[in-house]
């Protein structure tokens, strides 16, 4: 028998479950979103362009190569956005 409180299991059982669908949710997320460049402030891009090797690299606003991640649907609602399909090089794993 566990000396473990049920309250105490509950949650403990409660934050793992959240945790879990938190990454799941997060997974569904990324295949809801585009690319969309024309619109990035400085500095803020998602990833590396052909005149900077990293994402947060883009030194003006509104650079032509510059994307960042949307939900679909946005960047055509957007003055002088476009949808692009650029390979991403970040590594995976977040490094």
């Amino acid at each position: 028998m566990s000396k473990t409180p049920p309250l105490l299991r509950l949650a403990i059982t409660t934050l793992v479950t959240l945790g879990a669908a938190s990454l799941a949710g997060a997974a569904a997320a990324a295949t809801d979103t585009e690319q969309c460049a024309g619109v990035v402030k400085a500095g803020r891009n998602d990833c590396a362009t052909s005149r900077n090797a990293c994402h947060g690299h883009v030194n003006v606003d509104a650079d032509s190569e510059a994307w960042i991640y949307l939900p679909k649907g946005t960047c055509d609602r957007i003055a002088g956005a476009r949808v692009v399909h650029v390979v991403d090089p970040t590594p995976k794993g977040g490094k």
